[in-house]
């Protein structure tokens, strides 16, 4: 896989080969584990909860503001919402519609049933974003997909094409930013959902680079959790 190569030059082959089979084993779980999303947010006590972050969320939610919760195809990233909605803060997500029609299907009826509303990317899905945060709506975008009219952040060490939507929207509406991941612990059974602190306002593009070091972070502590196939440093 030549996204590892990028960022691990000098790894053994077999430690290569190993962590390939991990990734692959890592997104079996997680899009089995979304496709039943019902059942899987019902398993509260798979999920240990922390950081500072939470606390913050939920005196947004007291508070009637709304807040972008970001993070990256790591872990199982949904265990995110389904803590989040499990404490009574629900929150949609934004997603990239798919090319394969039953996988589109599968997919989107999953991320669904994790919370409201779900929202494509592209200027329809951008109105109804605003719309949902400025009345006091919670939302996830992962920030790890490539976006061709991004700002070029390093991310592991290596310059990618990244949205900044995220943050321009928290500024503008004086929203919460939260990176929160969903790790797999012990066997990949159970999870350790954290929110990290909220991100200061400022230049969106700092922020982004903030929220972006943030993922980068999991990522090398635990780099077979990562979804390494988005191409994410392709210029094309």
């Amino acid at each position: 896989m030549r996204e590892i190569v990028k960022v691990y030059p000098d790894m053994p082959r077999a430690d290569r080969l190993n962590m390939i089979r991990e990734i692959g084993r890592n997104m079996g779980r997680t899009l089995f584990e979304i496709y039943h999303t019902t059942e899987f947010q019902r398993r509260t006590e798979a999920f240990t909860v922390s950081g500072p972050g939470l606390d913050a969320l939920r005196q947004a939610r007291a508070d009637g503001r709304g807040a972008i919760i970001v993070s990256g195809h790591f872990g199982q990233w949904d265990a995110v919402r389904a803590v989040l909605r499990s404490q009574g803060m629900e929150t949609g997500a934004v997603y990239r519609p798919q090319t394969n029609r039953h996988y589109q299907r599968r997919l989107l009826a999953g991320i669904n049933a994790g919370g409201q509303p779900i929202l494509p990317t592209g200027s329809r899905g951008t109105g109804q974003l605003v719309r949902h945060v400025k009345s006091g709506g919670f939302i996830a975008i992962l920030l790890d997909e490539k976006y061709h009219d991004g700002e070029e952040i390093p991310f592991l060490g290596l310059p990618a094409l990244t949205s900044v939507s995220a943050a321009r929207l928290a500024v503008k509406y004086d929203l919460l930013m939260v990176p929160a991941y969903g790790t797999r612990t012990g066997d990949g059974s159970t999870f350790d959902v954290e929110f990290e602190a909220p991100i200061p306002h400022g230049d969106p593009v700092e922020m982004t680079r903030i929220a972006t070091d943030s993922l980068a972070a999991r990522v090398r502590a635990k780099p077979e959790q990562w979804y390494w196939l988005l191409r994410r440093w392709d210029r094309k």
